[in-house]
């Protein structure tokens, strides 16, 4: 009895002692970002419910008349912007509102990361099975201090601040589809606010930690940024990629860290619409939609994991420092010159 009584206090010590060790190895310049990324999420999730409250007067109910063929388009652009950082909310807005197709609405767009989540599960298939193992393992034998029993604690802190986030909107702003914030005009301004921010990480980012040197810390940093991704044109892997830059982490490492944490989140999402969308008696002409849009979106996605993984070996994030901001600016131009309403 007394043995298993040291055994459990040695392991709350060694828990104890790794997060204090996490803490420790962030310098004082990581901290201010810590604390400047828990401000703006602070800010922009809490201050301004009223103002999300407002909404505008039209509303689009996306999927009810949406074509096959559009579906699959959709999916398509999504697979190819869900996990390269520039916004695949925005582009799933702003690209058939261009069209003329309209918004297909936050549901729909949710219900086709489910395509993104199969081709994450896919492709990191082996990765997971191992990293799931050993940390099941590691919980058996009470080693808390496993770096896979680790990344998976990680990965849990990271997920909170997103569903908190997320639940504080669904509770306070059921109609989240009209918000401001999901406007055009929004879109824009955060593309470029986010096209600045990685371009200051990829300057002032050292990049000298690999992924076996991450830390529970970084998961809930980077998690808190990934909360952000909540407003259209931030872009969840953007904002994660970004943050994991800053916080002097190589450009692969941040991207495959930002897929792994990125499963939880847009898993809940992505089937808690679904069920809606089941609630509210889709019909069969939609539920095929649907399913199009899924596989489209599992398809690209797992050709746009591949090759972005690839591009950052070797590559910086230059290339989507630009896109974005030019991305932010046409769509600015576009609502200033009439071609595009600000809806």
């Amino acid at each position: 009895m007394n043995d298993d009584k040291k055994l459990r206090e040695t392991g709350r010590f060694a828990f104890v002692s790794m997060v204090i060790t996490g803490i420790r190895t962030f310098s004082q310049s990581q901290l201010f970002w810590l604390l400047t990324i828990a401000s703006a999420i602070f800010s922009i999730t809490i201050h301004p419910l009223k103002t999300l409250a407002n909404q505008p007067d039209s509303a689009i109910n996306g999927i009810q008349n949406m074509k096959v063929w559009q579906a699959i388009f959709l999916g398509f652009v999504q697979g190819a912007t869900e996990f390269f950082p520039i916004s695949s909310t925005a582009h799933l807005k702003a690209v058939p509102v261009a069209l003329g197709w309209g918004d297909p609405g936050v549901a729909f767009s949710a219900v086709i990361q489910l395509g993104s989540i199969a081709a994450v599960l896919c492709y990191f298939w082996k990765d997971l099975s191992r990293i799931f193992k050993s940390a099941t393992r590691a919980m058996a034998l009470k080693d808390y201090m496993d770096f896979d029993f680790r990344l998976c604690v990680g990965i849990l802190f990271g997920t909170i601040p997103i569903l908190l986030c997320g639940i504080i909107i669904k509770i306070f702003v059921p109609d989240f589809d009209n918000s401001p914030l999901r406007s055009m005009n929004a879109i824009a301004i955060a593309s470029i606010v986010m096209s600045i921010l990685l371009g200051l990480a990829e300057k002032i980012g050292k990049r000298q930690r690999g992924f076996e040197n991450l830390v529970m810390l970084d998961g809930l940093l980077i998690g808190l940024a990934q909360a952000l991704a909540l407003i259209p044109g931030v872009s969840r892997s953007g904002s994660s990629l970004t943050t994991g830059l800053f916080l002097n982490l190589e450009r692969e490492t941040a991207a495959r860290f930002s897929f792994l944490l990125g499963i939880p989140a847009i898993s809940l999402a992505g089937l808690v619409q679904l069920q809606a969308f089941f609630a509210a008696g889709v019909d069969g002409s939609q539920i095929v939609s649907l399913a199009a849009g899924i596989i489209s979106s599992g398809v690209f996605s797992y050709l746009a994991i591949a090759s972005l993984l690839r591009f950052l070996k070797t590559q910086s994030t230059w290339v989507f420092v630009w896109y974005r901001l030019i991305f932010g600016i046409i769509i600015l131009s576009g609502i200033a010159t009439g071609f595009l309403e600000n809806s």
